[in-house]
C-alpha cells in the first residue's frame, strides 16, 4: 500500500512545487479563488472581492510547465491543438485554463478553491446568508421530499448551499450524487458518489451525466441530487422528478428565479427527444417545486435572495406561474460598506402546505403571521 501512495504523494508535492508563486493562496482558506492572467498577473477572491497579488511566475514558460504538469496529475494532454485544460488539483480544487495560441497574453487560468471543511446551515445563518426561519422552512421543505433548485450565478455559493440542504435529507434514506467534477460534500451516511469522466484524446471511455442519470435510476435511490445542470440531462431529470423520485436537489446558473426556470427549460431542450414546448414546460412546472436563489451580492457577500415555489406554466399567457415564500429585502450600506439587507416572508402561504402536512413538518410560525398581515394571499407570473 505504501508503495502506491508514496510516488502519488512525491508526484503532488512535485505539482505543487511548480505552483510555488501561488502555493500560499492554495494554502489560505480566505482564499476561494485564484485568478492567472498571464505570468504577471495573479488575483485571489478573499470574502467575494478580488484582490491583486504581488505574486509572479518567473516566465510564460514557467507557469505553461505547472499547467501541463497539472494536466499530467489528472491524465489530460494540453498543447497548441488541445489549449483547454479541465481538472482539478490535489486538493481537489478545480481548475480551468486556457493556454496560448487560444490565449495570445499568456495563459488564462482561474482556481477555484475545494474546502475540506463543509458550511453547515449553522455556519451560513451566522454568515447572514440566510436567517433560523429560512433555514426551518427548507428543513421542512427538504424532508417533505419537494423537489428544490438552488439556482445563482458564478461564485455565489450555490454547492455550498446544496451541502448544507443535503444535511436535511432525512436519516435512513439512500442518496445519489452524479456531478461532472466531484465538489459535493454531502452530509449523509448513505451515499453513492457518481462521477462523469470525458474521453480520452481517443475520444474512448467517456462517461456523461445523462449515462450516469440513467443508471441511477436502476440503484434504487431515495433521492438524487445532481451537482450541476448542463445540458440534456435536465430533460432526464424532469421526467424524474415527475414519476416518482420527488426530493430531488440540484444546482443551476440563473440570476432571478425566472431567468431558472427558463434556463432550465432551455438546457432541457439540448436533450435528444423531441417534445412539443408547452408539454415540456407544463412538465417542468410540475417537476420543480421549489427554487432557492443565491446571490454574490454587491459587497461580495452571498446570500440567499429568494426562496420561490412554482406553482404551474399558464399556457394562455405564456408564463410560468411563481410566488415567492421568502424574499430578500436592501436598505442600503452601513459605515463600512457593507450592504444591509434581511430576507423575511412575502406573506404568502405556499400552495405546497398540505405536502409538508403529510410529512409531519410544517413552516414556522412567522411565516403564518405574515401572511395574516397581507390583504390577500395571491401568486404571482414570473
Amino acid at each position: 500500500m505504501s508503495e502506491e501512495l508514496i510516488p502519488k504523494a512525491v508526484f503532488e508535492e512535485t505539482l505543487l512545487q511548480f505552483f510555488g508563486p501561488i502555493r500560499e493562496f492554495l494554502e489560505d482558506p480566505a482564499v476561494s479563488d485564484i485568478m492567472i492572467n498571464g505570468p504577471d498577473q495573479i488575483y485571489v477572491e478573499k470574502k467575494g472581492l478580488l484582490h491583486l497579488t504581488k505574486a509572479r511566475f518567473e516566465s510564460r514558460e514557467a507557469l505553461v510547465s505547472a499547467l501541463r504538469n497539472a494536466a499530467q496529475f489528472v491524465g489530460k494532454h494540453v498543447d497548441e491543438m488541445r489549449p483547454i485544460l479541465e481538472g482539478r488539483l490535489p486538493d481537489g480544487s478545480r481548475i480551468e485554463a486556457i493556454l496560448p495560441p487560444a490565449a495570445p497574453d499568456g495563459p488564462c487560468v482561474s482556481i477555484r478553491r475545494f474546502f475540506k471543511e463543509t458550511l453547515t446551515v449553522d455556519r451560513l445563518i451566522g454568515f447572514g446568508a440566510m436567517t433560523e426561519e429560512v433555514a426551518l422552512s427548507l428543513q421542512a421543505i427538504v424532508a417533505a421530499k419537494l423537489n428544490v433548485l438552488v439556482a445563482g450565478g458564478t461564485g455565489s455559493g450555490k454547492t455550498s448551499m446544496l451541502n448544507a440542504l443535503s444535511s436535511y435529507i432525512p436519516d435512513g434514506e439512500r442518496v445519489v450524487v452524479i456531478e461532472d467534477s466531484r465538489e459535493l460534500q454531502l452530509q449523509r451516511a448513505h451515499v453513492c458518489m457518481l462521477e462523469a469522466r470525458p474521453p480520452d484524446p481517443r475520444g474512448r471511455g467517456e462517461v456523461t451525466i445523462r449515462d450516469l442519470f440513467r443508471a441511477t435510476l436502476r440503484l434504487r435511490p431515495d433521492r438524487i441530487v445532481v451537482g450541476e445542470i448542463r445540458g440534456g440531462e435536465a430533460l432526464d431529470l424532469i421526467q424524474a422528478m415527475t414519476s416518482g423520485h420527488g426530493g430531488c436537489l440540484s444546482t443551476l446558473h440563473a440570476t432571478y428565479p425566472r431567468d431558472t426556470t427558463s434556463r432550465f427549460e432551455t438546457m432541457a431542450m439540448m436533450s435528444d427527444i423531441e417534445m412539443p414546448l408547452t408539454a415540456l414546460r407544463v412538465q417542468l412546472a410540475s417537476a420543480v417545486n421549489v427554487i432557492v436563489q443565491v446571490s454574490r451580492l454587491q459587497d461580495g457577500s452571498r446570500k440567499i435572495t429568494h426562496v420561490t415555489e412554482v406553482l404551474g406554466y399558464d399556457a394562455t399567457a405564456g408564463q410560468y406561474q411563481m410566488q415567492d415564500i421568502f424574499e430578500r429585502r436592501y436598505h442600503g450600506f452601513d459605515e463600512r460598506g457593507q450592504l444591509i439587507s434581511d430576507i423575511v416572508p412575502s406573506g404568502i402561504l405556499p400552495v405546497c402546505l398540505p405536502q409538508l402536512h403529510e410529512h409531519g413538518v410544517d413552516l414556522p410560525a412567522s411565516v403564518y403571521e405574515a401572511a395574516k398581515q397581507q390583504p390577500s394571499s395571491r401568486g404571482h407570473y414570473g
